[in-house]
């Protein structure tokens, strides 16, 4: 929270951090717009720092074993296509997108992940491979149920039961999405970074 040792200063560059059991399955390098008690906010520009973890085909790996992850190569690439605000509310198992095009904003992104924990320059989470877009017309859509489908029951990933409060959550922040309450009342759509903020790069 805001005035405490562990936030986050505007324009300080933070590692996001995705995890597979010990493993870094990739991790963005972001710029922090604010962290208070309503949550961080990040910045991802186009061209920043994005390292993954790559197939023997050089593909991104995105499902797989625990096993999967921790013998694939982590690669260092850069973010494509869209400049992207992410807030983070404490304490809750997803993450709000913004994706801006051509510095537009294009729509909204629910990624639905662990709730994240922080360290000294990076926050840590693990994605729960189902996603929700919601357009500018608040109605939404799942992504990536096929990702969710394909790890229930494996070792290290979840349940059905487990899988199943991944998409009540799903469902429960896109009503909210629905009814244009915060963060889908318009907050943040017309955000803009300071022109002087490099692109951030991992350490």
């Amino acid at each position: 929270m805001a005035g405490q040792p562990d936030s986050f200063r505007p324009g300080q560059t933070v590692a996001r951090r995705n995890h597979r059991g010990p493993h870094v399955s990739w991790a963005q390098a972001t710029t922090v717009v604010s962290d208070d008690e309503r949550g961080l906010v990040l910045w991802l520009p186009v061209g920043a720092d994005f390292d993954f973890r790559v197939r023997p085909d050089g593909r991104m790996l995105r499902t797989g074993t625990i096993e999967d992850f921790g013998a694939a190569p982590l690669i260092r690439g850069s973010w494509r296509h869209n400049n992207v605000l992410m807030w983070h509310p404490p304490g809750q198992a997803h993450s709000v997108w913004w994706f801006f095009h051509d510095g537009q904003f294009s729509y909204w992104y629910i990624n639905l992940e662990s709730p994240f924990t922080r360290g000294p320059d990076c926050i840590a989470s693990v994605d729960h491979h189902l996603d929700v877009i919601v357009r500018p017309d608040r109605s939404w859509e799942w992504k990536d149920e096929r990702d969710l489908a394909e790890v229930i029951g494996v070792p290290g990933f979840w349940t059905a039961d487990e899988a199943e409060r991944i998409r009540a959550e799903g469902r429960r922040v896109a009503a909210i999405a629905g009814s244009a309450a915060f963060p889908f009342d318009g907050t943040w759509c017309d955000f803009r970074p300071p022109p002087h903020w490099p692109t951030p790069r991992l350490p």
